[in-house]
């Protein structure tokens, strides 16, 4: 009797040990999955907006804006904010500011 308790003890313990390494293995794969595609999207996004036309021309504005801390706000700047803030959800709340250090930035 003892023995066959032992036995199943031991089984168990195995089955258990072998569950939890199958869920830590089936929790990582989730986590590096959604890593992969939160980078997929992320680069996706930057090189889009990049490659957007009204953000590379407006470069210079930006630099001008951000260098007379505000004052100096050219015509491709303005267009370059709107675009942003029409085809990035994140950029309708970041400030004017924020937004041409990011131009800057790209």
């Amino acid at each position: 009797m003892r023995r066959t308790l032992i036995v199943a003890a031991t089984a168990l313990t195995l089955f258990t040990g072998i569950a939890q390494a199958q869920t830590l293995v089936a929790t990582s794969n989730i986590v590096v999955r959604a890593l992969g595609r939160s980078i997929d999207f992320t680069s996706d996004t930057t090189t889009s907006i990049r490659d957007m036309k009204v953000i590379r021309e407006a470069r210079d504005d930006a630099a001008s804006f951000v260098a007379s801390e505000g004052a100096i706000r050219g015509v491709q700047l303005e267009a370059a904010f709107d675009t942003l803030r029409t085809r990035l959800p994140e950029a309708r709340d970041a400030s004017d500011e924020a937004l041409a250090q990011a131009i800057l930035a790209l």
